[in-house]
């Protein structure tokens, strides 16, 4: 096997047919002969390039709805013969089998039909068969074909060949075998994961996951970690899918904490009013609802002012040019948003470092979809936490009921809750957080945190008590103990909302009667790990 190889016959079917007539161009002035199929065979020679059918080749006609083509070993003997090797030229000359030295196929548009929400019988129909197994053997023989899977390699291609007199190198075929591998790849993962959902199959025996590249980073949570971001090719609204406007590369912190921030903001729908989420490495430093944006951002902000710099801000609304403004009176790492106005955009421009993100809407935090994490040695899969509390589901279990107004502090701070670290305790007043706890191995140390930092806003905005004092508690998971439950009555919590189911849930209650507390159970619990 020589380094360089002679491209001097290519076989094209590609479903995607965008740039396949200026590359059927480039090929052919370039003296290479070209074998088609189907669609992609008309598309050239209406164009005027001369293309010999594969039908030509194999003696047989394209059957049964196209399904059998170039299943065939004229087309797969040229694939992956190798030109070194005495029997298979042998082989070759015997049974009149032409090499074939470049192969450049894309696949049925398996994805477009999944993402459009074609009927089972359609997404039967979009598994591609023949090109699959062209791709599989042509890389496999990369030490002398060419495989070209993405529409984007077509110039690299032709690049390749001007460079090296009509041949490719074996590092370019290696790579694009590589490429190749990985589309088929992803292919199957699609196919397989969208049969396991179709027929019911919750835990398939095996699950495979796929992602395209979308950036590669100076590096990861720290500066000796490589980092990439790759996505799944969903059109869930969010960090992935959302148009960048302005400010440096994002990092691999900032994709994390600005998915964070959108996730949470977008418990609270556009119209039910504006709502601001401010995020530091991945937990709210402060979320809130106002009155407009501008009023949102503020209220947010005055939670933990200090937490606020350098952080991620997340809106449910599009970005207007007084809450940019306010926003840029601090240093703010990125803004992310369903939109954002001229004006916005504007005053955003002067600080050149400040990613703006638009993402043309909110996701639904109710649909479904999966969470995946490594472990050593392996994956956990679960679903989403898309667990929903209304009013309805709330169970009062004090003597003292909240009144309407508590009740809605309650259930914004129960959807913040849900977006914290866990051990979480959440501390609301007005539809604005007032102090959170995150992360801690005793529910006891963040409801003494989420204290702290109630009083600590109170000293950073002037107020002459804690903002805590009247306020609602919500707690991710249940009160094992009465001790968490009463700091946040000595912080000033009036009113609890925790899941419950604790083994001293009548404990708990009876310290919150005794405490002149109102307190409601959800019967779910949000541990975010």
């Amino acid at each position: 096997m020589t380094d360089l190889h002679p491209v001097r016959r290519a076989l094209i079917s590609v479903s995607d047919k965008t740039g396949l007539v200026d590359l059927g161009k480039a090929l052919e002035g370039r003296g290479v002969e070209i074998l088609s199929t189907g669609g992609s065979a008309k598309a050239l020679r209406d164009a005027g390039v001369a293309v010999k059918d594969v039908s030509e080749v194999t003696k047989f006609p394209e059957m049964m709805d196209g399904r059998v083509k170039t299943l065939h070993p004229m087309v797969h003997g040229g694939l992956l013969a190798l030109r070194d090797n005495d029997d298979h030229i042998a082989a070759m000359e015997e049974h009149g089998i032409g090499g074939i030295d470049l192969l450049v196929v894309n696949l049925y548009p398996f994805e477009a039909a999944l993402a459009r929400g074609a009927d089972y019988d359609e997404m039967i129909e979009n598994i591609d068969i023949g090109g699959p197994a062209m791709i599989r053997a042509a890389a496999k023989n990369h030490g002398f074909v060419t495989t070209i899977v993405d529409v984007e390699d077509y110039d690299a291609l032709l690049a390749e060949l001007d460079a090296n007199d009509g041949q490719t190198s074996h590092a370019f075929r290696q790579r694009h075998a590589q490429i190749a591998y990985a589309r088929t790849g992803a292919y199957d993962a699609a196919v397989s994961g969208w049969m396991a959902e179709a027929i019911g199959e919750a835990n398939p025996r095996r699950r495979v996951v796929a992602g395209a590249l979308k950036q590669t980073m100076r590096y990861g949570e720290n500066p000796h970690q490589d980092a990439a971001f790759y996505v799944d090719g969903s059109e869930r609204e969010g960090v992935a899918t959302a148009e960048v406007h302005q400010g440096k590369a994002l990092s691999y912190n900032n994709i994390n904490d600005t998915d964070a921030a959108f996730e949470l903001v977008s418990e609270f729908r556009p119209e039910d009013g504006p709502a601001v989420a401010i995020i530091k490495h991945a937990n709210p430093s402060g979320v809130a609802r106002g009155d407009s944006l501008l009023d949102a951002y503020q209220k947010a902000f005055d939670c933990d002012r200090t937490s606020a710099f350098g952080g991620i801000v997340a809106l449910n609304q599009p970005l207007d040019a007084d809450t940019a403004k306010a926003i840029t009176e601090i240093f703010t790492e990125v803004v992310i948003a369903p939109g954002a106005s001229d004006e916005a955009k504007e005053i955003f421009a002067a600080k050149k470092n400040l990613r703006l993100l638009t993402t043309g809407g909110l996701p639904d935090n109710r649909a479904g979809g999966q969470t995946i994490r490594q472990v050593a040695g392996g994956y956990l899969f679960q679903n989403k936490d898309n667990g929903f509390i209304g009013m309805d589901d709330l169970r009062v279990v004090t003597e003292k009921a909240p009144t309407d107004a508590q009740m809605e502090d309650l259930l914004f701070a129960w959807k913040v809750a849900k977006h914290v670290k866990s051990n979480a305790i959440v501390y609301v007043k007005d539809k604005a957080t007032v102090g959170v706890g995150a992360g801690q191995m005793s529910r006891l140390d963040s409801a003494l945190i989420a204290a702290a930092k109630a009083q600590r806003m109170a000293d950073q905005i002037g107020l002459d008590q804690s903002p805590a004092i009247g306020s609602a508690v919500a707690s991710d998971a249940f009160f094992p103990f009465p001790d968490g439950l009463l700091e946040a009555a000595q912080a000033g919590a009036t009113c609890v909302i925790q899941p419950g189911g604790s083994m001293r849930d009548d404990e708990v209650i009876a310290a919150a009667n005794e405490a002149g507390l109102a307190m409601v159970f959800t019967g779910m619990r949000h541990f975010r790990h």
